[in-house]
């Protein structure tokens, strides 16, 4: 039996840099809180401790937590080699912080790896998903970093992309439905990219960008990002269209909180990264995979066996055929920038609300 996927909700919030809740911003009721990095400013045992202490009460049934650069004791060995250069005068214990973040119970700490999560709560979604605090990774639902990507949510001060092409190019062959980040506090906002499978002369290549408007900018609103299949603008994803299929399939419904670069004259970031544009998502035809393969091939879409396209990239054997859109999500929450501090004290921007279907890991009926 297939069971129907369930909205479930999650708040992301990243580069707090010691900030809090309430004092310095709200966070919205949801089932999952998501920390992207820059939980500190220097990453001192003190710092950590008081980020915890409100990560930990914070109402959440699952609540996962990356390191930033500013969190540089949960890294020994960056932290060895340079801890002079921070903290000359009060050098820090990396191990004694890892173990601090390690023991809350309530906090799931990546560190370059992966978990399984299941949300059991009687009276929350019940749904399952797998997340990963690093990007190389085949599974399918969550990606979590403090970096972002290369050309989305990453435009500095300066107008300057200071995301990860690597990055970038990694979400192209795995196309999770989310990929959350921070670091870039300019960059903070939404984007979903639509990739291309079929090119097969571009590496990496993206048919187009949606901007999200945010609709709690400048007013009480939530910043309300609705993927799931209840919204107007559902993900196009392996999981949605089982059930949604005609509702992804309509462009007219993916105009209403999105300002795509193909419709409004954004000029393209880069053409071999971009392509010609295409006025809405498309189908791909049916791919057959071949059981062997070369490495060499990696990077390119196309039609299985061409020799240059990325066949572990296309297997279905993944159920990533399907998976056509990343929803990229810079939830920063330092609204300034280094030295963090302007004459009227820091500025804080709101937790970006991502609603979303994931599956059920149980029939809890």
């Amino acid at each position: 039996m297939i069971l129907k996927p369930r909205r479930t909700r999650f708040i992301c919030v990243s580069d707090t840099h010691n900030a809090s809740p309430p004092s310095s911003f709200q966070l919205p009721a949801g089932d999952v809180l998501i920390h992207a990095g820059d939980l500190t400013k220097q990453g001192t045992y003190a710092e950590l401790k008081k980020t915890l202490e409100w990560i930990e009460e914070a109402d959440f049934e699952a609540k996962i937590v990356v390191a930033g650069n500013h969190d540089i004791t949960l890294d020994p060995d960056f932290y060895k080699q340079h801890y002079a250069y921070f903290h000359k005068q009060n050098p820090q214990n990396p191990a004694s912080c890892l173990n601090l973040i390690q023991g809350h119970p309530s906090i799931k700490f990546l560190n370059h790896e992966s978990a399984s999560i299941n949300l059991l709560k009687p009276d929350g979604p019940r749904t399952t998903f797998k997340v990963f605090g690093s990007p190389y990774s085949p599974a399918k639902d969550i990606v979590i970093t403090h970096t972002p990507p290369k050309f989305h949510c990453d435009e500095s001060k300066n107008q300057d992309a200071t995301g990860c092409e690597s990055l970038r190019e990694a979400l192209w062959r795995v196309r999770p439905p989310l990929a959350i980040c921070g670091h870039v506090h300019e960059g903070r906002g939404v984007e979903r990219v639509v990739w291309d499978l079929t090119a097969s002369n571009i590496k990496y290549k993206e048919y187009d960008t949606g901007y999200w408007i945010d609709p709690g900018a400048g007013n009480k609103k939530q910043s309300l990002v609705d993927l799931s299949s209840r919204g107007p603008d559902p993900l196009r994803t392996s999981t949605s269209s089982k059930f949604h299929d005609k509702a992804c399939h309509s462009g007219r419904a993916l105009k209403t909180s999105w300002r795509w670069r193909s419709e409004s004259g954004i000029s393209d970031h880069q053409t071999a990264v971009q392509g010609e544009p295409v006025p809405a998502i498309q189908d791909h035809p049916p791919m057959s995979i071949p059981h062997r393969h070369s490495s060499a091939t990696r990077g390119q879409g196309g039609i299985p066996p061409s020799a240059r396209c990325d066949l572990i990239a296309l297997t279905d054997r993944l159920d990533r055929l399907d998976r056509q859109e990343t929803c990229i999500v810079n939830a920063a929450m330092m609204a300034t920038s280094w030295p963090y501090q302007s004459r009227h004290g820091s500025k804080f921007n709101k937790p970006i609300v991502i609603d979303i279907d994931l599956p059920q890991w149980e029939d809890s009926a």
